[in-house]
């Protein structure tokens, strides 16, 4: 970990820059170190964060305690709050990716050309990866692992509410590093406050290969407005769950309570339920009951049924809530459903809940979101009930990589040509 100040730095450029050397000289190690090696350093950094579970939670606590006048809502200090069983999730994680397949080094294409060349496209990994999230301290351990394992070097810029939290994750992972006799600066931090590093990271454009970002619609914004190096962005989750005609009731207002209300704050989390106006007078009832501690936001036919429903707005369509708040849209049939979804979401995740298999294939087709889902909850759209471990992040652009963004997901190829002799005419 370098020794940057926690709170502002004069030469933060310098030090940024300084992190990145540091890491692009990880990078080449990494990428060469053997598979054995990356996993071992995944399983004993698991072991670290076990093992040091107390002092987590005890720098968790005073990141809590630094922002308990900030004003902060439920559903930002529920991503930013760790707890025993969540400590213990992110270790899980780290040795479910250990016990995956390598994504490095796989033959993804060969061709035998006429002249005897034999041309191979091998994966390999990307390089160095800038990770620039906010609150969620997790987030830190999952992206480290999996860079670990797809034999990238990654710089974390968690949010300043995380700091403490995220010191004693990334000492961790350095743990494991050191254990397996890997570079520890293949993980490193950018130990600061101060804001000019997050610009400092998207300037680096000679050492830093990809940026992601992870967080609100500011920063996104801020890192499409600023950036110099490639990015793979991670926009807000505006996603909706279509109740269609045919759908059964029971299984509808089970999936929306889960979708909703499971965990608010997450960019899985359904913002939008979208009805069929043939059911809605039986649904709706329905879900409002199993919704009561979510408030409802309804168009004027929504509030028909339910007059006691808030009046929801133009903006409330277009509104990441992460917080017990939903919108209610009633719509005639499929294709205004599918109309109303491509306008307002924001290409995460989107469901349809049907009996009706050729209008779930429909509306799968037509909505351009990175997950689409057939009657199940929008909180599945997670690397890690994707069998992936852990994510860092789900990708909502279409190029290089979409939806959750796992180990595989981080390496890029080039080409292996194998000849005997052969010159060009």
């Amino acid at each position: 970990m370098n020794d940057m100040s926690t709170d502002t730095n004069p030469n933060v450029a310098a030090v940024v820059a300084d992190l990145g050397h540091r890491a692009k000289a990880a990078a080449r190690d990494l990428s060469m170190a053997t598979t054995k090696a990356r996993n071992l350093a995944l399983t004993e950094a698991a072991k670290a964060l076990r093992a040091r579970a107390a002092d987590i939670l005890a720098a968790n606590a005073k990141d809590l305690d630094s922002i308990s006048d900030s004003g902060k809502d439920a559903a930002f200090i529920d991503r930013l709050t760790l707890t025993e069983d969540r400590v213990a999730a992110m270790a899980d994680a780290l040795d479910a990716i250990a016990g995956q397949d390598d994504p490095l080094g796989r033959t993804l294409a060969t061709f035998d050309r006429p002249n005897g060349l034999k041309i191979n496209r091998v994966s390999v990994p990307i390089g160095v990866i800038a990770m620039i999230y906010e609150s969620r301290p997790n987030v830190g351990s999952d992206a480290g692992a999996l860079c670990i394992k797809s034999g990238n070097a990654v710089i974390l810029r968690g949010g300043s509410e995380s700091l403490q939290s995220s010191r004693v994750i990334v000492a961790c992972l350095t743990q494991g590093l050191a254990a397996a006799g890997l570079p520890e600066d293949a993980v490193q931090m950018v130990d600061t406050r101060d804001r000019e590093a997050v610009k400092a990271l998207l300037h680096s454009t000679d050492t830093v290969d990809l940026v992601i970002p992870r967080g609100g619609r500011g920063l996104v914004s801020l890192v499409q407005r600023e950036a110099r190096v490639p990015t793979l962005l991670h926009l807000d989750g505006n996603n909706h769950t279509y109740l269609h005609e045919s759908a059964d009731i029971e299984k509808s207002v089970g999936i929306v309570r889960n979708a909703k209300m499971r965990r608010t704050g997450i960019c899985g989390a359904t913002e939008c339920v979208v009805i069929d106006a043939k059911i809605a007078d039986q649904v709706l009832p329905r879900l409002a009951a199993a919704l009561k501690d979510c408030e409802l936001r309804g168009d004027a036919a929504a509030r028909r049924i339910l007059p006691e429903m808030t009046a929801a707005t133009d903006d409330d369509w277009n509104t990441e809530y992460l917080s017990n708040i939903m919108s209610v849209k009633i719509v005639d049939d499929a294709d205004a459903a599918i109309a109303f979804v491509q306008q307002h979401s924001s290409g995460h995740t989107d469901a349809i809940v049907t009996e009706d298999a050729q209008v779930a294939k429909r509306f799968m087709a037509a909505i351009d979101s990175a997950v689409v889902m057939h009657n199940a909850s929008t909180q599945f759209s997670d690397g890690g009930e994707f069998g992936m471990g852990a994510e860092i992040g789900i990708a909502t652009g279409k190029l290089h990589a979409r939806g959750p963004v796992g180990a595989e997901q981080l390496t890029s190829f080039k080409y292996f040509v194998f000849g005997n002799g052969q010159q060009r005419d």
